[in-house]
């Protein structure tokens, strides 16, 4: 196997995990719904330039932030600290899973996984690679 279908697997592995233990604790769909695209905020990052983008992607795009939110809320008892963080992972595992990796400054289709279409490209039916 290529290193990027573990990297796919564990994409997979991030999200069941996650929304396993944010059913098991009772997380409202709503609120699954609100936070699902939330840490794609982060690609406004770009408007300020292909460096700062890719920044702002990556900090956001990695499971550290999530975790430490997680602890947090272990750490305080915040049922609701602890369903974000879960949602924030389980984001992140999809991403993965369907081939967004982090982002290099030299643009936001050069991931640590592959060239990716732009999104909104994608959605149209243009390949920009």
């Amino acid at each position: 196997m290529e290193p990027r279908t573990y990297l796919r697997i564990e994409g997979l592995t991030a999200l069941v995990a996650a929304l396993a233990l944010y059913l098991d604790l009772g997380g409202p769909l709503w609120l699954l719904l609100l936070l699902a695209l939330a840490p794609d905020l982060s690609m406004l990052g770009y408007l300020a330039g292909p460096r700062v983008g890719a920044a702002s992607y990556n900090i956001v795009h990695t499971y550290a932030l999530p975790v430490a939110l997680g602890g947090i809320g272990i750490w305080t008892g915040s049922t609701l600290l602890l369903q974000v963080a879960l949602v924030w992972a389980a984001h992140i595992g999809v991403d993965r899973l369907v081939g967004y990796g982090l982002k290099y400054p030299t643009g936001f289709t050069d991931t640590h996984l592959n060239r990716q279409p732009v999104p909104i490209d994608a959605l149209a039916g243009r390949d920009r690679s």
